[in-house]
């Protein structure tokens, strides 16, 4: 990394440029191997999957500098990993690793027992061996599937997302409360944080078992909350993914959300992790999932499509067309702009008829409206 970033500075401004790319590298890591005995007590495979990931990192930097894109936009030159900073993770491509009688064999001779989660749908491609925070190590094979698609259902579903409800939908069946796993540990939490906070050790010293024993805690409790964010997306997921042919899902960025008073509700939401579920479980199961951008997604009415002439603050709830007059829930307003907006019929959502307002249905959750 050192040598790339020395060859990228003296590219600048020169008449002759100079590359340091994945195969010059790959000569050093040859020769490096040659003249230090450490280096070759380990396997090559997971050193030279290194530096195909930090090629595959610099090029997609150069490329969003080239392009002139805004720093913010753009992604950032590899950085140095201090040993103690970075968990350890090693990648074998298929070359590096087999399975044999239920175990992982990885280059090197290391046979690794694995307590499988789920049986592989196909051969697997390529392993990263990693440990989390926790001490725990995981195994993760990337595997070509296929789609398992299900029966149809004619229904369709708009999704807007919240922070006092994390997903509210055109049906209310399948509209998403804030789980609030993140509060409920918040307690324990912080008992754990005041134990790290009086073991902290000082600079240049080694931290105590207690200390580290806290720190072990607090990485579990995290663990958990996500678990469980995680776990209730998915089911969600499935329940909804199950029920409609087609989903219109607003294209959400609650990455702003972290600078306002309401950082600590959103990020408990887990809005980003439960529209990526939603998304994956959609590919999985061959449904039609349509993103909307989310620009003016309060403020038309679903109805007729009439813009408010202001914003409406949040305190407001309940959505007034002074067009056609029309009155529904702000939220449930929104979810069938998602709708409109994806190009879906309106009238295979529950409590939705074609071309007039929100009106109370006697049908189930999920069945079209004629």
């Amino acid at each position: 990394m050192a040598v790339s970033r020395k060859a990228h500075a003296a590219n600048q401004g020169a008449a002759e440029k100079t590359t340091c790319g994945p195969a010059q590298l790959d000569k050093m890591l040859t020769e490096a191997r040659n003249a230090m005995a450490w280096l070759r007590e380990g396997a090559s495979v997971p050193q030279q999957q290194t530096i195909r990931d930090f090629a595959k990192s610099r090029a997609k930097a150069l490329k969003d500098i080239k392009a002139k894109l805004p720093l913010r936009q753009r992604a950032g030159m590899p950085r140095i990993k201090r040993k103690r900073d970075a968990l350890p993770t090693l990648n074998y491509t298929m070359r590096g690793f087999r399975l044999k009688d239920g175990r992982l064999h990885i280059a090197g001779g290391i046979a690794l027992t694995v307590v499988w989660s789920r049986e592989l749908p196909a051969a697997p491609s390529s392993v990263r061996v990693h440990q989390d925070f926790v001490g725990h190590w995981y195994a993760s094979f990337v595997v070509a599937t296929e789609a398992q698609p299900l029966p149809a259902t004619g229904a369709v579903l708009g999704v807007d997302w919240g922070v006092k409800e994390t997903a509210t939908t055109t049906s209310d069946a399948h509209d998403l409360p804030h789980a609030e796993h993140g509060r409920r540990a918040a307690q324990r939490l912080a008992h754990y944080q005041r134990m790290m906070a009086r073991r902290k050790p000082a600079r240049g010293q080694a931290a105590s078992k207690g200390y580290r024993e806290a720190r072990k805690q607090t990485a579990k409790l995290h663990k958990k909350v996500a678990r469980q964010r995680q776990d209730t997306a998915r089911k969600w997921a499935k329940r909804v993914v199950r029920d409609h042919d087609a989903i219109a899902v607003e294209d959400f960025r609650p990455k702003f959300l972290s600078r306002t008073t309401m950082a600590r509700k959103a990020a408990d939401a887990a809005i980003g992790a439960t529209k990526t579920a939603l998304i994956e479980m959609g590919r999985k199961h061959a449904r039609d999932i349509r993103l909307v951008h989310p620009a003016h997604t309060t403020m038309d009415c679903a109805s007729c499509g009439a813009r408010t002439k202001h914003a409406l603050p949040l305190s407001e709830r309940t959505y007034t067309c002074t067009a056609c007059g029309v009155v529904s829930p702000r939220d449930k307003n929104s979810a069938r702009v998602m709708l409109v907006r994806a190009g879906l019929n309106p009238a295979g959502a529950d409590r939705v008829r074609a071309g007039g307002p929100l009106v109370p249905s006697q049908r189930e959750p999920g069945i079209p409206v004629p």
